[in-house]
């Protein structure tokens, strides 16, 4: 298989950088319907917020930069199953951010274009995207590159046209609306409103660490940087140019809402700009279209390693591209779009608490990561103040989202979110507890079916089989000399997370500690222990190395993410993304 190009900078922002940056298009207008004239100052307080997210990503991913986001980080720190909540989140912000980007795109495009059929365009646009996935990163890269430039550009011309309109006129408006009444009386809860609002336009932040392996060394922090200062800069600009040209009333129209910058450059170029920030809503939010199918592909390949999901999705093609996980995920937005009818607004709900949860449990994986691996080494560290900071910033913003007056209430987003997760997660509970399920309808089956004994006979085969082929997956585990009780750790990991029967315990002597009796007296115990899961010791006179590792996988045809360790503390002299994806569980 061609060894596909690792992304640039400039291709990582690009292409995680469309989806957040694309927030300006509506994220100033629904902070100024709910906090007012203090909409900048809560989309201010967003940029504070994601500025301690930066060190909090930085962390976990630096420590562990391997694709997965929060899902990896929940992996390596706690079970299965919890990383697999997180993953299920995940999956319901991607899939209703591609269909919301789309179809608003194509709503942008209809505003240029009447004739256009929105959702058959709407589906054409996401199999465009998909097509360009599955094309390969480095392509859809340059797709991305040229949308995120234009965006900036466009904005970067709509700010110059604003400028001059203003200092031409003066702030009156600005003025003028900043001494209103504040919105409910209350300017607390406007400015919490206000900033549960804005905290929607920073979904795509959480996108990078999904695609963290097809960056080159060193770009993810850049990419958390960069999305940062971009964030920071437009959207609370674009709320204060909003405020100074016009009204209040005006602002809270619902064609001011949902076309805010369009209007904005009517006001001040006329026809011909708004046409290009018309142009330009549209590729940008085609452009988070694309975030969604590469940060999807990686998150999901991820788990299909961990066989969480099936093996079927690992197949790539000459490319590199995960080609069936991207046709699924196609076929389950079209399929979204049609059952919503092209009302995607029913979609806000699962958008908003799959997407702020997310970063809600990144900000506890990073806890997890200080208090379960604090001697792993990576390259910075966020303070405990700034994590806890973050986390409840981020509940604050899910349950602001909740109580806001304009939606339907509280029941009406949790029900619809419900709809998806709870689909999601039985699928995912079943993959992970399949061996068990299988057990089950052994025995029901037998309990029915004992009567006709040679269906039953028949069908008892098959199924062992399967279960035979599932744990028939060996495991290995990298020791120096670890006492009875790590062990025993070891062995209890194993056993509650994955399915297998056999287990090879591996020391490298060379240059390293000798065999002692005790160690394999130890082992013999721990063997006498767990009767279920045969363990093999072996001894090899060579040096622990990613060379070893990766010529034992081949040798003994065992995947190297189902190879463990324990945590490398300062003195150990790889880095983890060196070992090939070796699993840390100690």
């Amino acid at each position: 298989m061609k060894q596909h190009k690792k992304l640039s900078v400039l291709a990582s922002t690009a292409i995680c950088g469309n989806d957040i940056s694309s927030s300006v298009l509506y994220v100033s207008a629904l902070a100024i319907a709910f906090a007012g004239q203090y909409a900048w100052i809560t989309l201010l307080i967003v940029s504070f917020v994601l500025f301690l997210f930066r060190k909090i990503y930085g962390e976990v991913v630096g420590a562990l930069p391997l694709n997965g986001g929060a899902y990896n980080a929940l992996l390596n720190t706690t079970s299965k199953s919890i990383a697999s909540f997180a993953a299920t989140l995940t999956l319901l912000s991607y899939m209703a951010t591609a269909v919301i980007s789309a179809n608003e795109a194509i709503h942008y495009l209809h505003h240029l274009i009447p004739a256009i059929p929105i959702i058959i365009a709407t589906m054409i646009l996401l199999i465009l995207f998909a097509s360009l996935t599955i094309a390969g990163v480095s392509e859809s890269a340059k797709v991305a590159i040229g949308i995120f430039l234009f965006h900036l550009a466009s904005f970067v011309i709509l700010s110059a046209f604003i400028t001059y309109f203003l200092l031409q006129n003066g702030l009156g408006t600005f003025w003028e609306n900043w001494n209103l009444p504040t919105m409910g009386g209350n300017i607390t809860n406007a400015i919490f409103l206000g900033f549960a609002a804005s905290m929607l336009g920073v979904s795509g932040f959480e996108s990078s660490a999904n695609f963290v392996e097809e960056q080159q060394k060193g770009v993810f922090p850049k990419t958390l940087k960069n999305m940062w200062i971009v964030v920071s800069v437009i959207n609370p600009l674009a709320a204060l140019f909003a405020l100074a040209l016009f009204a209040m009333p005006l602002l809270h129209s619902d064609a001011y809402q949902n076309t805010l910058l369009i209007e904005m450059a009517s006001h001040v170029g006329g026809d011909w700009l708004a046409i290009l920030i018309g142009i330009d809503a549209f590729l940008v939010l085609s452009g988070a279209v694309l975030t969604s199918f590469v940060g999807v592909s990686g998150l999901l390949e991820r788990m299909a390693l961990d066989r969480i999901l099936p093996q079927y999705f690992l197949k790539k093609n000459k490319r590199g591209s995960s080609y069936r996980i991207i046709i699924i995920f196609l076929l389950l937005t079209v399929s979204v779009l049609l059952i919503t009818a092209g009302d995607v607004k029913l979609l806000a709900g699962v958008y908003t608490i799959s997407f702020l949860s997310v970063m809600a449990l990144f900000g506890v994986g990073n806890i997890l990561l200080k208090v379960k691996r604090n001697s792993l080494p990576r390259p910075e560290k966020a303070s405990w103040i700034a994590i806890f900071i973050a986390i409840s910033g981020v509940i604050i913003a899910l349950i602001g989202n909740l109580e806001m007056p304009s939606q339907e209430g509280v029941q009406s987003n949790l029900s619809i979110f419900l709809e998806y997760f709870i689909p999601s997660m039985v699928f995912i509970i079943v993959m992970l507890n399949r061996t068990v399920l299988l057990k089950f309808l052994l025995k029901l089956i037998h309990t029915v079916f004992d009567p006709v004994r040679v269906f039953v006979l028949n069908t008892d085969r098959k199924i062992l089989a399967v279960i035979d082929e599932i744990n028939s997956q060996e495991f290995v585990y990298f020791t120096k000399g670890d006492d009875v009780a790590t062990l025993n750790k070891v062995m209890l990991y194993i056993q509650k997370n994955e399915h297998t029967k056999k287990l090879k315990v591996v020391t490298a002597t060379k240059n390293g500690p000798k065999i002692t009796p005790q160690l394999r007296n130890d082992i013999d115990v721990v063997d006498r222990e767990y009767p279920l899961i045969s363990i093999e010791f072996i001894e090899l006179n060579e040096s622990f190395s990613p060379e070893l590792i990766t010529r034992l996988s081949k040798e003994w045809k065992i995947p190297i993410n189902f190879m463990f360790i324990g945590s490398p503390g300062n003195r150990f002299p790889y880095k983890i993304e060196e070992l090939g994806g070796v699993r840390l569980i100690i």
